[in-house]
């Protein structure tokens, strides 16, 4: 009879979780991270609202974090889910995509939502890594 290996639970000091959450940021499963979704809280936002492509890096620089912590790298980001809250910000976020990653670009599905938990919130992601793999080798 086999034992199950316990999920490792990952926490950046830049992505705190509150004492109150009933979620994870991120789980460590043998060699896969999973991460739930990131987005531009009114938190880590100044009093102005930012534009998508704004939010978009800050989403995205949240996932770096997570994944760095759990021992990886961008490299090992193979899958993001984007959800938006008005499908014109395309875009803004490919914007940032090309900006964060290198070619070979991890998988990606965008879809339009109607809004997301906060006001003001035009993104969340999804991530997906593994440490045993890179989509770059010379990373």
């Amino acid at each position: 009879m086999s034992r199950d290996a316990a999920a490792r639970r990952v926490i950046a000091p830049s992505v705190p979780e509150r004492e109150t959450a009933t979620w994870s940021n991120c789980l460590v499963l043998g060699n896969e991270i999973a991460m739930s979704g990131m987005t531009a809280n009114p938190e880590s936002t100044a009093a102005s609202p930012l534009g998508t492509y704004e939010q978009t890096l800050i989403v995205l620089g949240k996932i770096r974090a997570l994944v760095e912590a759990a021992g990886g790298g961008v490299q090992n980001i193979y899958k993001l889910v984007i959800y938006v809250t008005n499908i014109q910000d395309k875009d803004e976020v490919g914007r940032a995509r090309k900006e964060f990653f290198q070619s070979p670009y991890p998988c990606s599905t965008l879809v339009e939502v109607r809004g997301l938990v906060f006001p003001g919130l035009t993104v969340e992601i999804d991530a997906f890594a593994r440490l045993d793999i890179a989509l770059r080798a010379d990373a």
